[in-house]
């Protein structure tokens, strides 16, 4: 399981290097192989290539009638990248994915259980303190078909 929030700084080449205790891990479950992708809250999604696989399977068979479940399909396959982790532990984000989640040098690596995601530690603080303040910004209500997916 991934948890926990790790601020980390991005290298010269948009490196993330990764903290020491998910490096085996990483490399026992999924060889290394992981997949990047982007999340509506204008983060990074990082998966291990196994993980992704099951969430693709499962985007995959939502309706292409349903506009919010197309979206959500184009949003997470259109972007996702793989990515693979280096011999010193480190992985490289694409430049339009950084742009994308407005990712410099400071980032913040929020595990999510069965992933992480990667944030501008100045987007992380202020959507940390508007939820702790009582003003999160999940409105919407999910589809039903979404509630399944482990995502």
């Amino acid at each position: 399981m991934f948890r926990g929030i790790n601020p980390l700084l991005l290298d010269a080449k948009g490196r993330l290097s990764m903290p020491t205790r998910y490096r085996q891990h990483l490399l026992d479950a999924a060889d290394g192989q992981l997949i990047l992708t982007v999340d509506r809250d204008r983060c990074l999604l990082l998966y291990p290539l196994p993980v992704w696989e099951e969430v693709e399977r499962k985007l995959i068979q939502l309706s292409s009638v349903n506009a919010r479940a197309r979206a959500l399909k184009r949003l997470l396959l259109g972007h996702a990248e793989e990515c693979g982790m280096d011999a010193s532990g480190r992985i490289l984000l694409p430049a339009p994915l950084r742009e994308f989640a407005n990712l410099d040098k400071r980032v913040v690596l929020v595990g999510q259980g069965n992933k992480f995601e990667i944030w501008n530690e100045q987007a992380w603080q202020d959507w940390r303190e508007a939820l702790l303040s009582g003003h999160g910004d999940d409105a919407g209500e999910p589809l039903p078909d979404l509630d399944a997916l482990a995502f």
